[in-house]
């Protein structure tokens, strides 16, 4: 027989506790993170900036390590998510709540000292909303978990923006809006080709409990507001000709893909191209969006 797997058989490591992080999903934080701190319309030393953008991947990467450690019995049930430190058994539950609450404290005092009260307070904010509000509150009760927990992803460039001018513009709350709008039908088009292992771990993400052409048309619907959002600040005139030709010709190739999800009718998730196609392009197209505002920001400054 086998042996179970235990953390005293599987050690943990340095890669153990950087996974606690989710480095992938951290990456386009801090992208997103910087690129509110470049647009703001003042100079920041490039080490006060090193350490804000620092604080907010810190405080992130805290975040998901709290999110995996109240999560791991849904981790030990979804394929995609099993092998993670936790459920896997090469990382005891004591040591990634340490490790957690250590990096998102550590992060707050940090920005505090580093750039203003007002930004370490976002950051707070932004932590104790993924942790609290999300993961603890809406995750395992409704199917709306990604539609309000959406706000948790979009702070970063609220806080860059906050870091570098100490206070809170209309721009930077537009691009709030944008991640928020954003987030539902970035998420759900994962959801209905994973639907079996959110199911399995009875977390009731929209396609479980709503059926997969009832989640295709929201994906459809949320792309609409999500694309007046993009749009926005070109229209507002707090960007420039760059920006927003870049957000209008990506908003209108998410909304095309969009469309394609909602005219599909397949049911097999190997099969579901279109839900990956929009799925793989929703990474893009934040990072490429938010690359046009700081490239506009600057050459047209």
């Amino acid at each position: 027989m086998t042996p179970a797997i235990t953390a005293s058989t599987l050690p943990a490591d340095w890669r153990d506790l950087l996974a606690l992080t989710k480095p992938r999903v951290m990456s386009l934080v801090v992208f997103t993170g910087l690129c509110g701190l470049l647009a703001a319309p003042v100079p920041v030393h490039p080490v006060l900036g090193f350490a804000a953008i620092l604080c907010i991947a810190l405080g992130a990467g805290g975040a998901a390590a709290l999110n995996q450690w109240y999560e791991a019995d849904l981790d030990a049930k979804m394929k995609r998510t099993r092998n993670r430190p936790l459920p896997a058994g090469r990382l005891d539950r004591q040591s990634a709540l340490h490790f957690a609450v250590g990096l998102s404290v550590f992060s707050v005092i940090l920005m505090d000292l580093a750039a203003n009260h007002l930004a370490a307070l976002w950051l707070a904010i932004s932590i104790l909303f993924y942790v609290g509000v999300y993961t603890v509150w809406l995750k395992r009760r409704t199917p709306q978990n990604i539609v309000i927990g959406g706000a948790a992803g979009a702070f970063p460039p609220l806080i860059g923006w906050v870091a570098a001018t100490g206070h809170v513009d209309l721009l930077p709350m537009l691009l709030f809006a944008l991640i928020f709008l954003w987030t539902p039908p970035h998420f759900w088009a994962l959801s209905l080709f994973v639907r079996s292992d959110y199911a399995n771990a009875g977390v009731p993400m929209l396609p479980v409990v709503a059926g997969f052409q009832h989640t295709r048309r929201q994906v459809a619907l949320y792309t609409l507001p999500m694309s007046a959002a993009a749009v926005a600040p070109w229209a507002l005139g707090l960007t420039g000709p760059i920006y927003g030709v870049a957000a209008t010709l990506l908003s209108g190739a998410f909304l095309l893909l969009a469309l394609q999800v909602a005219a599909s009718r397949e049911t097999d998730p190997a099969a579901m191209r279109p839900e990956r196609r929009l799925f793989a392009f929703s990474i893009i197209y934040l990072f490429a969006i938010f690359g046009a505002l700081v490239v506009d920001r600057w050459l047209l400054a």
